[in-house]
């Protein structure tokens, strides 16, 4: 069953498009964690309408603007939101109470250099934007600590989803056996085909993870022309995961896809680059 539930509006035009992580926001009422998709913003095209990036050429205050529309719809305030500067990279940053509100106005506050966000902190909302990347969530409900990861191929190889495990326990004392994660909507290997520059770079790591005895890469990697193929983004990142300690059973795994689903979502390889970006958010509310 899709954990990622689209929540019908009255009013589709002004608010914000949301898709909720079902599974974990009924099981405990004091998270909230899910996906925007593209309706219910100010922005013009061709970013219209519910553009969350401030670094794609839209107007700064309409993305402002959606950005507030996210938090109305979550009923948090919009200090809460809180961004990195997000460059596929694979460093994970822990956020503070004092850190809460960086880079939701500006990218210039925003937490630099950073991919993955993590915080143990009520009333802080991490938030991190997508164009058909790999949004990854994780909760420990016993440690109470939350993270967000964003995994575009680059940030994949280099294993962010391990990283942000390893982080959490470092950090919090998270075990992966505790920790929940979840993969929500990007770009599925139906629309994905990259060439051998990208492929040579994810074989050694599935060769990493066979050895572990985790999966084969026939589920991640579907052949096309010579030198080309199809990549499961989703898969070879819950496999790391996995390898990493966590559950499979407790990793949520989205079906939506971002390229064949352009009603929805914003996808930059399906629409040649000029448009918007979604946003993932997760953040604890204080018992």
């Amino acid at each position: 069953m899709e954990p990622f539930v689209h929540r019908r509006s009255r009013d589709e035009a002004n608010e914000a498009s949301l898709f909720l992580l079902n599974p974990w926001v009924k099981e405990d009422e004091t998270l909230t964690a899910g996906f925007t998709g593209r309706a219910g913003g100010v922005s013009a095209a061709p970013w219209s309408s519910l553009n969350m990036g401030l670094h794609v050429g839209d107007d700064n205050a309409a993305v402002v603007e959606n950005r507030r529309r996210l938090a109305k719809a979550l009923d948090w305030g919009f200090e809460a939101l809180t961004c990195g500067e997000q460059v596929h990279g694979c460093a994970v940053q822990a956020i503070g109470a004092a850190d809460a509100g960086r880079g939701r106005d500006s990218r210039t506050t925003a937490v630099p250099d950073t991919d993955a966000l993590m915080t143990d902190e009520p009333g802080v909302l991490l938030v991190s934007f997508y164009a058909d990347c790999v949004p990854l969530y994780f909760w420990d409900p016993l440690r109470r600590a939350v993270a967000l990861a964003h995994a575009g191929w680059k940030g994949t190889v280099l294993e962010i989803a391990r990283l942000t495990v390893e982080a959490m326990g470092e950090r919090y004392g998270c075990k992966p056996e505790h920790i929940r994660a979840a993969i929500g909507p990007s770009i599925g290997d139906c629309c994905y085909e990259v060439d051998d520059n990208v492929l040579s770079r994810v074989r050694p790591l599935l060769q990493e993870i066979q050895t572990a005895g985790v999966a084969a890469e026939a589920e991640v990697i579907r052949p096309s022309e010579p030198g080309h193929g199809f990549i499961n983004l989703k898969e070879l990142n819950r496999q790391i995961m996995i390898k990493a300690g966590i559950l499979p059973t407790h990793i949520e795994l989205s079906e939506w896809c971002t390229g064949c689903r352009r009603d929805l979502f914003f996808s930059h390889r399906m629409e040649g680059g000029a448009t918007g970006r979604m946003a993932s958010w997760i953040g604890m509310e204080g018992r």
